[in-house]
């Protein structure tokens, strides 16, 4: 696959503190690359770097191929960015506020008209191409920030947390969004505190811990990283220490919780415990009200690589 981003042996120090430490990777074209970390994991260095936005100890940046610099500007034309924090003029409407970003880059007006009515497409805004941003909703005003980072049609994009604190509607427009344009030929670097959508639209992911790669792979292979095996739920009702103690005991359980009535057993290994513990609960004569077993999520197998919350 052809590679649009080649980090080699980054390096960037903030006084004492290396935020990323000898990092290497690439991301290809086409796809959505999850990268993710708790705070101070390296993540903004590494995307700073990338874009030429601070400077760097030593390694070695490309896109497309071609060295990365501050004065890139051939190749800055084809990035698009959308940071967390929002960024349009609250004096210009939606269609003008896109229409402004747009032309930084395109100046043909067919092309130009054409590009900013794809936008406010991708995004949904049509009924609100004359409101101001003040007149929007969080979700909208979201969107329309989205839209003007990729109003050019960029090759490459970055979206720092594009969902973060959106309405579920908003939030199914913007994924659904974020995958067309991967359909329509983007690469993009995408980072979230939201595990479920990482699920939902990664194609692969990199996790950072104290400036180092600690995965990088598919969804699925890192889940295979983790000693979680599979977890088990029960709601049960007022169990006793001692029964919790004795599953505790049992072969290949790793940790038990018992927290507001829910029993949960995480397993090391195996694919029958649920029968394991069914068959527990029965011979106790201890009744429940529910009882299921889920696979891993990569939340759980996160928290088992960094030991961290991803909102630490």
């Amino acid at each position: 696959m052809k590679k649009i981003i080649e980090v080699k042996k980054l390096v960037k120090s903030y006084k004492e503190l290396k935020a990323v430490n000898d990092l290497s990777f690439e991301v290809y074209e086409g796809e959505i690359l999850g990268l993710l970390g708790p705070n101070g994991s390296g993540k903004s260095t590494t995307i700073n770097s990338i874009l030429s936005l601070i400077n760097f100890d030593s390694g070695n940046i490309k896109i497309f191929g071609n060295k990365m610099s501050p004065n890139a500007y051939e190749i800055k034309k084809q990035i698009g960015v959308v940071f967390q924090d929002i960024s349009v003029f609250d004096e210009l409407n939606v269609k003008d506020n896109i229409d402004y970003f747009c032309g930084l880059y395109i100046k043909d007006k067919n092309v130009k008209k054409s590009y900013v009515n794809d936008a406010i497409k991708l995004v949904g805004l049509e009924e609100f191409v004359k409101f101001y941003p003040h007149q929007l909703s969080g979700g909208l005003l979201r969107r329309l920030n989205i839209a003007c980072g990729i109003a050019h049609k960029p090759k490459l994009i970055f979206l720092d947390e594009p969902t973060v604190a959106v309405d579920p509607q908003s939030r199914n427009n913007i994924l659904d969004g974020i995958k067309t344009l991967r359909d329509n030929g983007a690469t993009i670097v995408y980072t979230t505190h939201y595990m479920e959508e990482v699920e939902t639209i990664c194609d692969r992911i990199i996790i950072l811990d104290k400036g180092k790669i600690i995965a990088n792979s598919t969804i699925d292979e890192v889940k295979k990283l983790a000693k979680i095996e599979e977890k088990v739920s029960v709601e049960v009702y007022n169990l006793k220490e001692k029964y919790i103690n004795k599953i505790k005991e049992f072969p290949n359980v790793d940790k038990v919780s018992y927290n507001n009535q829910i029993l949960q057993i995480t397993y090391k290994k195996g694919r029958n415990n649920l029968i394991e513990i069914t068959d527990y609960l029965l011979k106790e004569k201890i009744k429940y009200n529910s009882i299921y077993a889920e696979r891993p999520t990569l939340n759980d197998v996160f928290l088992e690589l960094t030991g961290k919350e991803l909102r630490d």
